[in-house]
């Protein structure tokens, strides 16, 4: 009787328009409590061409160009023909011939698609950074700081490096667009890889508190100013178990950055962009990969603020001579035809970023790229004629599109989804025509009472166009004073504002607004995705320009008549964090509260790669680095400041935070403080809910 009362009580509870709030648990932990948009799992085409697959309830459904879809291989079946004892489907990669490979405690399997056959190899043990040949099933991967190859069913060691030397890791601490420090040649028998001397780096000090007593971890962290690692690149002769090194021509004596390094069809070459440390001035350079000669220039680029490549060459197959390059010398990253004389054959001429390079169709007279279009906060697929280099647009859906072409460019598959719709997944010829709708994904939040997300665009004081997003209470009475937090980045690379589901607002934000807020984001200048001037905005004055348009953006919510002007607060974390801090101290009163996490303070404190692209270096800057420098603007605190900070944060390291403590003390203004022992960068996992729940409980007891 008391079970049905139970139930009974749930249902009118429901029926009468009552559903459960979304706390700040259910929107930190949205993915593993089902709140976020679901999607197919392991969506990928096959190497034929013209047939995809996705995992569903642990079995692999394999489609047809024409969309029907039918099950293959189930997890029972793997785990019959293997012999493992899998509790999920295993995260895979296709072969040729239709096969599976997959890794699994120190082997990697190969499964025929109809479940009856297989083959297994051993890994090398303790392997890191692993990189495989397909071709040829060789192996790179490092131990420690040296790289070693296994090819031929025999593991050798590349290098044999002293103290302070690494080689086959990413290097610049990952900016330029790296990713990863070795590079396997087309055929296999070289390979390429990035090697940093660091022994003169100064070594920074991570304590960890797990320990007892407390132990030491010392890490390389060049900063701002500082000595920074010296590269080079080394190519391995499978073959002959040699290597042979290359060193930067016409820059020898200066520092440098090696970067986007890519094979030339041939086997014979590769092309590294170096980049000096300035950052105004990358050269394309081409080295004989035999002999490590540098062959010549292929172009050149200079630029009063910075330059900043990110992406390899792409050679276009069929012609051997050719290749595409990104830049952004035109005004937005566009994408040009290059040979090998370093003649420009033609360039995209769009009047907005091309974001990413898809691939090409078969008989590569057509590339397929990603672009915002004329709105910055979409994403959209684009076909560009090789011959002409003109783009024509595939997408036409407003919102935000990501596209998996097949292998020879006759379909795609679209995950589609804008403010409005979480998502749906369709299968589409070259053209654009559908020809299967896959998946419709359901509304995560249907039944959770949340307000309207709306993007916007403001105008800064000068004219330039900013796009925003507001999130409302679901109860929103436009009679009502609410209190606002307006959440902030506005660095580098981020853009908060897209026609995603949500308006790409992370779900902690719903959850608040329920409590009878407004959430508020601004991408102000040096925001990614509106070209370079938009972008270069920032250039030897950070925390400056980002300042005035979020300033603008607080005179937008002071205009309309349902803002609180009296209860606003600001939040971020890492260069949003910069953000917070100076907003709480340069425009003193305009916030009654501002949490700051992971916040950079100090610039000559952050990395050298970084920091010198957009200040410039301290020596060449002291103005602005001085003007940026947040503990000379402690005194003019107004309103309650909370400073959060992980204890072994190797980005922003913990220094930042204990120098503006310490001159917060110095100058005896009060703030607050709170550390996550343990904690890189960001707090993740089950610790976020604690990291959230501290926020906005501080936010709303200081308003």
């Amino acid at each position: 009787m008391r079970i049905l009362f139970v139930a009974l009580f749930a249902c009118v509870f429901t029926i009468a328009g009552f559903s459960q709030k979304l706390t700040i648990e259910d929107a930190v932990l949205a993915r593993s409590k089902g709140l976020t948009p679901d999607a197919l799992s392991q969506l990928r085409w096959t190497k034929d061409g013209n047939t995809f697959s996705y995992v569903e309830d642990d079995a692999l459904m394999l489609g047809t160009s024409k969309g029907a879809v039918k099950k293959k291989l189930t997890l029972e079946q793997i785990n019959k023909v293997t012999g493992l004892t899998l509790k999920r489907f295993p995260y895979f990669s296709w072969e040729e011939g239709q096969k599976l490979s997959f890794n699994h405690q120190g082997k990697a399997y190969l499964v025929d698609l109809s479940g009856k056959r297989f083959s297994s190899s051993d890994l090398p043990e303790d392997a890191e950074n692993s990189d495989v040949h397909k071709e040829t099933n060789s192996i790179a991967f490092t131990r420690v700081n040296n790289l070693f190859v296994q090819a031929n069913g025999e593991v050798k060691q590349v290098t044999n490096n002293e103290e302070g030397i690494v080689s086959g890791q990413a290097i610049a601490r990952y900016e330029f667009g790296i990713g990863k420090g070795t590079f396997w040649s087309p055929n296999g028998k070289f390979l390429a890889f990035y090697q940093k001397d660091e022994s003169n780096v100064t070594e920074y000090p991570l304590v960890d508190y797990s320990t007892t007593p407390a132990s030491l971890n010392n890490i390389k962290y060049p900063m701002a100013g500082e000595q920074s690692e010296i590269a080079s690149v080394g190519i391995y002769n499978v073959e002959s178990g040699k290597s042979i090194f290359i060193y930067p021509q016409r820059m020898k004596g200066d520092t440098y950055y090696f970067t986007n390094l890519s094979w030339t069809p041939d086997n014979r070459s590769v092309l590294i962009a170096v980049v000096t440390r300035d950052q105004d001035r990358m050269e394309l350079h081409q080295y004989n990969a035999l002999t490590g000669e540098f062959q010549q220039i292929l172009m050149q680029e200079k630029d009063p603020a910075y330059v900043e490549p990110e992406h390899p060459a792409i050679p276009i197959p069929g012609s051997p001579n050719q290749f595409l390059w990104f830049s952004e010398k035109s005004g937005f990253d566009q994408l040009y035809k290059m040979d090998l004389s370093g003649k420009a054959l033609g360039n995209s001429k769009a009047n907005f970023p091309i974001t990413s390079f898809l691939g090409f169709n078969g008989d590569a007279s057509k590339a397929f790229v990603m672009g915002t279009g004329v709105n910055p906060t979409e994403m959209h697929l684009f076909s560009l004629d090789i011959a002409t280099m003109e783009l024509s647009q595939i997408t036409r859906k407003s919102g935000y599109h990501s596209i998996k072409m097949s292998e020879d460019g006759s379909m795609f598959i679209d995950r589609f989804q804008s403010i409005t719709t979480p998502g749906t997944t369709s299968l589409h010829s070259v053209s654009g025509k559908l020809i299967k709708e896959l998946h419709v994904v359901e509304d995560p939040l249907a039944d959770r009472p949340t307000g309207k997300v709306e993007l916007m665009t403001i105008n800064a004081t000068d004219g330039t166009e900013l796009h925003a997003r507001m999130i409302k209470p679901s109860n929103f009475d436009p009679k009502t004073k609410y209190p606002v937090l307006v959440y902030v980045y506005n660095g580098p690379h981020v853009q908060l504002v897209t026609n995603r589901w949500n308006g790409g607002a992370p779900l902690w934000m719903n959850s608040l607004a329920e409590d009878g807020f407004i959430v508020f984001t601004v991408d102000g200048r040096g925001s990614d995705n509106r070209g370079k001037s938009f972008e270069q905005a920032i250039h030897r004055n950070l925390g400056a320009i980002e300042v005035s348009d979020q300033m603008d953006g607080v005179s937008f919510l002071r205009t309309l008549e349902y803002v609180d002007a009296e209860r606003m607060a600001v939040h971020g974390w890492s260069y949003g964090g910069f953000m917070t801090t100076s907003l709480m101290l340069k425009q003193p009163g305009a916030f009654q509260v501002g949490v700051a996490g992971g916040p950079v303070i100090d610039w000559t404190y952050y990395e050298v790669m970084y920091t010198e692209r957009y200040m410039d270096s301290p020596k060449q800057n002291s103005k602005g680095y001085a003007e940026a420098n947040l503990k000379n603007h402690v005194k003019n605190l107004e309103g309650k400041l909370l400073m959060i900070h992980g204890t072994v944060d190797d980005v922003v390291v913990m220094q930042h935070n204990m120098s503006f403590l310490k001159t917060c003390v110095d100058e005896g203004v009060q703030v607050d403080f709170f550390a996550y022992p343990g904690h890189p960068h960001n707090v993740r996992g089950k610790d976020r809910v604690h990291l959230m729940t501290k926020v906005i409980d501080y936010i709303k007891a200081n308003l």
